[in-house]
């Protein structure tokens, strides 16, 4: 018998405390179809929500202690809400979290919490952005204030961005927030409007993991993200979006040639986005997958983010008849492409692509289709141990 994660942290729950759990919490990850890093440049992004997540099995305290225990690390964190440090360990994340919820005015109670996630680490996946948004949900279970997804993603975005030092957009924390069940979501990131669109008929969308790993704070992400502002700022608007291809046609060539590129796969990929949305709509997988492609090479030649096991999963992946299209996704530098493939050859596919990247790279993927899932949840715990 499959114990799902939501059982393993009850049981856990109810192993460690001999009581049951008030609460469980859940927050997914993501995939994202294409409009890579466009978010921090006030763009458009087309993430779904994946069918894996971060769970917490949790009770509120008397006091103002959060004790939290990973059942993935078998590692435990505690701290207090009156007043608490920078820990060199993935508890930086529940304690980021805390102050940015604090910062914006919400009062925290105290909780203690049983966690355990299935969204794979440093794979391009959004698996701290699940563990943030899953700890808010915590906080907001034991403390009783009204759960708001847009902001809840910019508060997350914060704790990224001041306390654990990583520039990164609001993609992440809005589809894990925000996430619609069966369908992917077109967000603004400017004004956080969403769209849903649902994917071509018969189609599926396999995640292909290559097993290589980055940490964003000591990538190349946050130079990526200053060599945008510069950009931004040649052009003298608030940020990349504001710049159509026209306009960056007729100024491209007083760019520096670096500071060129990498606004070219902003503003392209910006277009290719809405382009996208366009496809889904009428149902055109072959459209999708040829702006799948389009984006895998921009972010590979202009952008520099792609990585050889990257670009050797991409090429296994495009040789199989049954995929319309692929491209890496996530920050890049390792981590995961994403495939959209015939749904009725999913088995045969993944089959293809396995040994074809493993004769590339010497190196197994992991492959698994995935289906769009629903943002954050909390419920009340109503089972006994």
């Amino acid at each position: 018998m499959i114990t799902s994660l939501r059982e393993t942290a009850v049981a856990a729950f109810c192993n460690h405390f001999n009581a049951d759990p008030a609460f469980v919490a859940r927050a997914p990850g993501r995939v994202n179809l294409i409009g890579e890093h466009t978010d921090y440049n006030d763009g458009f992004v087309l993430p779904l929500a994946i069918d894996r997540a971060t769970w917490i099995a949790l009770r509120p305290r008397a006091d103002q202690t959060v004790w939290v225990h990973s059942l993935n690390l078998e590692e435990t964190a505690v701290f207090s809400l009156d007043q608490f440090d920078h820990a060199a360990d993935w508890s930086e994340y529940l304690r980021g979290m805390a102050w940015a919820l604090q910062e914006a005015g919400y009062a925290l109670s105290g909780w203690e919490g049983m966690l355990i996630s299935d969204v794979p680490i440093g794979a391009g996946l959004s698996s701290s952005a699940a563990l943030e948004m899953a700890v808010a949900r915590a906080f907001q279970a034991a403390s009783g204030w009204e759960w708001a997804p847009a902001r809840m993603a910019q508060v997350c975005r914060r704790a990224d961005n001041v306390w654990v030092g990583i520039q990164s957009g609001i993609m992440d924390q809005m589809i894990s927030a925000s996430g619609q069940a069966g369908a992917a979501l077109l967000i603004d990131c400017r004004t956080l409007a969403t769209q849903p669109a649902l994917l071509p008929p018969a189609t599926a969308v396999v995640i292909l993991d290559t097993n290589t790993r980055r940490g964003l704070v000591d990538s190349a992400y946050n130079e990526r993200r200053a060599q945008c502002a510069a950009a931004a700022a040649f052009f003298g608007v608030p940020a990349l979006r504001d710049v159509d291809l026209a306009h960056f046609g007729a100024r491209a060539a007083d760019l520096d040639p670096l500071t060129r590129r990498r606004a070219r796969h902003v503003i392209t990929e910006n277009a290719r986005t809405l382009e996208a949305v366009v496809a889904m709509r009428r149902g055109d997988a072959a459209a999708l997958g040829a702006l799948m492609d389009a984006s895998h090479a921009s972010l590979r030649d202009d952008f520099d983010v792609s990585s050889a096991a990257l670009n050797a999963i991409v090429a296994c992946a495009r040789r199989q008849p049954a995929c319309y299209g692929a491209r890496m996704t996530g920050a890049g530098f390792g981590g995961c492409a994403v495939a959209l493939v015939d749904a009725a050859a999913v088995d045969a596919f993944s089959a293809a692509v396995d040994p074809c990247y493993r004769a590339a790279t010497g190196q197994a993927p992991t492959l698994y289709a995935c289906r769009p899932a629903a943002g954050a949840t909390v419920e009340a715990f109503g089972l006994s141990c």
